[in-house]
């Protein structure tokens, strides 16, 4: 369940807050065809399962940026900041893909309040978001996303 603030001033001074784990996401093959399908990366070691099957990973695993594309799904189930006439996505800092995600397994986000601050009359918040493999010590990715609210 996310963690919730009333108004985009209530971020300030709360930078190292933890956010909850999401519920799990299961990745399966329909996904993973799918963003083949939109971004034209029909590589063999995502979509090929048979070929995969002797591949570096034992089998297929998910597109790199298709595991960064779920940050966006996680996010709001992290944190939910209410309040505000508007936000922006400003973009994204700090990628790093750490360890592949077989297709069949679950991931799940974490995330921590990284730094808030005032920038152009609205609240600037960045939030790293790990993205965690279910039974494995290395995440997938983590990724620091920055957001910015205008309050009302």
């Amino acid at each position: 369940m996310a963690v919730v603030f009333e108004k985009p001033a209530d971020l300030l001074g709360r930078e190292g807050t933890q956010l909850p784990p999401t519920e799990w996401l299961p990745i399966d093959q329909d996904r993973v065809n799918g963003f083949a399908d939109v971004t034209g990366d029909h590589q063999w070691i995502h979509v090929d399962v048979e070929r995969a099957k002797d591949g570096p990973f034992g089998g297929a695993i998910a597109h790199g940026y298709l595991t960064m594309s779920l940050v966006n799904y996680f996010l709001p189930q992290l944190i939910e900041v209410r309040g505000f006439a508007h936000a922006v996505n400003v973009g994204a800092d700090r990628l790093r893909f750490l360890s592949p995600v077989k297709v069949g397994s679950r991931i799940r986000g974490v995330g921590e309040i990284v730094s808030v601050s005032e920038v152009k009359g609205a609240i600037q918040s960045v939030v790293r978001v790990t993205v965690e493999i279910e039974g494995q010590d290395k995440p997938a990715c983590v990724l620091d996303t920055i957001s910015r609210y205008f309050p009302e």
